[in-house]
């Protein structure tokens, strides 16, 4: 079972609590048709107290728990702040050291928008990177001047604190999330579901602090750094461990306890997340493509993306390219 809640406050924002729910939902129910034995997703609406919350949109939401009896989590939500984020600073006082607590104990917290105000304010951001909602870079920065803000990174990852920078940002995060937690065809048919062609991918999009700090395991950390470096050639598990000095079973092993997928997988989804990009931004053939992602049999690329993606390399150009839009051509 993977726990996951959201904070509910009267200025949250309520697609940015809405949006995680329904993504996470899904995606367990895509998996439990899959296999009857996968993982569920409960999700969780946390309020301070055990009363209905009236957002400012007028939406009442109830919540199902109170924070001072919130369970181990997975996943703690801290939803976008409408408008002035300092009321619901002031508000949060009384509940500032349940966020430190759950950060102690490992539990992965988000906020979106302006809900980093609220992480910075219980001190969770001093010295680590943020981002906020771009219309409050400059009086986040003057307020928490310790923190150091990315101004152009829609989503930052410190360790287990996350900071992404609108509603859109939290759908590429959790888009992310469902493929640690149900794998690669799972996150893809997420993805398809819920508006592909907005989408860019957690890795292309997000500030790390380090390779991958969902886990702690510094060779397979350096596993992963040497993938990333050699996405254009073909790579063999006896090459990768000759880097790591572990043997090839040793190696897979471990790299599968530590990200959940083989190495070879996870250098297959390195790949198909890069040719993603080429085929929404680029006018570079599907060959072309392939052979820069180090792949030179073009039938198996096609194979390869459909397995990943649902769809043909071309039926993907042609789903995103038909719905994205340049504002600044002239007529």
């Amino acid at each position: 079972m993977h726990m996951a809640a959201a904070v509910l406050y009267p200025q949250a924002l309520a697609t940015s609590i809405t949006l995680p729910m329904e993504i996470l939902q899904a995606a367990s129910q895509m998996a439990r048709v899959q296999d009857r034995e996968a993982s569920r997703v409960r999700f969780l609406l946390a309020g301070p107290t055990g009363g209905d919350v009236t957002l400012g949109s007028g939406i009442v939401l109830k919540p199902d728990i109170t924070l001072a009896d919130l369970p181990p989590l997975d996943l703690l939500l801290l939803p976008a702040i409408w408008r002035n984020p300092l009321p619901a600073v002031t508000a949060a006082r009384d509940w500032q050291d349940l966020l430190r607590e759950q950060a102690a104990s490992g539990t992965r917290i988000c906020s979106v928008g302006t809900g980093s105000y609220l992480l910075a304010e219980a001190g969770l951001l001093n010295g680590r990177a943020a981002t906020t909602h771009w219309n409050y870079f400059e009086a986040f920065s003057q307020r928490y001047p310790a923190v150091d803000l990315k101004t152009r990174h829609l989503i930052t990852q410190s360790d287990n604190i996350y900071c992404v920078g609108s509603v859109n940002s939290i759908a590429d995060l959790m888009v992310h999330i469902v493929e640690e937690w149900f794998g690669s065809a799972i996150a893809r048919a997420i993805e398809n579901q819920f508006s592909p062609e907005i989408r860019r991918s957690f890795r292309a999009a997000a500030y790390q602090n380090e390779a991958d700090s969902s886990h702690h395991d510094e060779v397979v950390a350096q596993a992963q750094q040497w993938l990333q470096m050699h996405l254009s050639t073909p790579v063999s598990m006896t090459q990768l461990a000759a880097q790591t000095q572990l043997s090839a079973r040793t190696l897979h092993r471990r790299f599968k306890r530590a990200t959940g997928m083989a190495p070879l997988n996870y250098l297959q989804s390195l790949r198909i997340a890069g040719a993603r990009e080429l085929l929404r931004h680029s006018n570079l053939s599907v060959g072309d493509i392939a052979w820069q992602h180090g792949i030179q049999d073009v039938s198996y690329f096609s194979q390869l993306f459909r397995r990943h993606c649902g769809m043909s390399p071309l039926e993907y150009r042609n789903a995103v390219r038909g719905k994205l839009f340049t504002p600044d051509v002239e007529p």
